[in-house]
């Protein structure tokens, strides 16, 4: 399917889509070295929420997408040079209201984050005047 929204996202910041369906996204992050915040290379968690939102939005892939509200959970520290894969899906459809469940796996496919992102999909750009 056809990539409809976020197009300028950076694969280095917010990973690469890996398969963009109705209603599902999967989308890949190789976490580098300058993401950690300390010696023992803990990336910051804004890393991973970050992949997380980019593969919600692609599960939406509506043009308009923005995202509202996210309820989270940090479940397992993540480490510079994992390389972690997001999988988004659409649990409800309300409209223009789309609830997106997401999960986040490292290499060893354990989970290390999830959460539920509240999209909106918008009559025109949220930047539009």
């Amino acid at each position: 399917m056809r990539i409809k929204t976020h197009k300028m996202a950076s694969e280095r910041l917010v990973g690469k889509a890996l398969t963009v369906n109705a209603g599902f996204a999967e989308v890949q992050l190789r976490t580098l070295d300058e993401m950690a915040v300390d010696e023992y290379g803990l990336v910051h968690g804004g890393f991973t929420f970050g992949l997380a939102d980019y593969a919600a939005m692609l599960a939406v892939n509506e043009p308009t997408v923005v995202l509202g509200k996210a309820e989270v959970k940090f479940l397992k520290p993540v480490k510079a040079g994992e390389i972690l894969t997001a999988k988004a899906g659409i649990a409800e459809d309300l409209g223009k209201k789309k609830l997106v469940k997401v999960e986040v796996l490292n290499e060893s496919d354990e989970r290390v984050f999830e959460g539920t992102f509240h999209c909106y999909v918008l009559d025109r750009h949220v930047l539009e005047g």
